[in-house]
């Protein structure tokens, strides 16, 4: 594997929590010796966070125009209910008379 592939694929396995204990010590020594890799550990996350972020927002918003379209009259009950509204003044009528 290319050096940055690996070097990107450690930065993940440390942000996700997918290293054991030693490694996770190693980590932090590593990170204390590199600013660089504090400096790229620290960008990633904050990567992260606002992918995390934008998926949040976006399943909101999708959810949202689930929400309306269930609310919203559908045609097919619209059109029932225009096709039946005068046999319905009727009955009312009928039934307020008796």
């Amino acid at each position: 594997m290319r050096p940055t592939l690996e070097y990107l694929r450690q930065l993940e396995r440390h942000l996700l929590g997918q290293h054991t204990a030693a490694e996770a010590e190693a980590w932090r020594v590593r990170q204390l010796l590199d600013s660089e890799l504090a400096a790229d550990a620290d960008t990633q996350q904050l990567l992260y966070q606002g992918l995390q972020v934008a998926g949040r927002q976006q399943l909101r918003r999708e959810l949202e125009l689930i929400h309306a379209r269930l609310e919203r009259p559908s045609r097919r009950q619209t059109w029932w209910q225009a096709a039946t509204s005068p046999l319905r003044s009727l009955l009312v009528r009928r039934s307020r008379g008796h």
